[in-house]
């Protein structure tokens, strides 16, 4: 199945989360900030994967709202350790740059999903396309086996 622009997006942040946690972790004794905005970070995509597979409109938008409070952790953690001056500031927009683009298409795409009909089918795939959401639905093909 196609990736959505919303989940290469949260990839792509925690590739460069993971990336700059290793690079972190190599230079700080103490990790714990670091630790927590790593668990944050990777838990938006997670998340996000998840609600692909949500079994209804209810479940689907619940589990966006949980990418939406992980992505504002993740932003809370970023700028913790931009104003104790554990990272360059460069670095820390960066990744803020990012966190809040994440935020902005989370934040579009649950208004979409709140304001779109639900039709269930056995196989939903979301398309997930800058600020809207397109859905396809499958169509259960029943044919019978003799």
């Amino acid at each position: 199945m196609k990736q959505s622009i919303l989940q290469q997006k949260s990839l792509n942040f925690a590739v460069q989360i993971v990336k700059f946690y290793e690079d972190y972790s190599k230079i700080h004794k103490d990790n714990t900030l670091s630790k927590q905005l790593l668990w944050s970070a990777t838990s938006i995509g997670a998340n996000i994967s998840e609600a692909m597979y949500g079994n209804s409109k209810a479940d689907f938008i619940s589990k966006l709202h949980i990418s939406l409070k992980e992505c504002g952790e993740t932003i809370y953690w970023i700028t913790l350790l931009s104003k104790t001056d554990l990272v360059l500031e460069s670095e820390s927009n960066l990744l803020l740059n990012s966190a809040e683009e994440l935020k902005r298409i989370l934040i579009a795409s649950i208004n979409t999903a709140k304001n779109s009909s639900w039709i269930y089918a056995p196989f939903n795939v979301l398309y997930l396309w800058g600020v809207n959401i397109l859905w396809i639905i499958l169509l259960e093909v029943k044919q019978k086996i003799y």
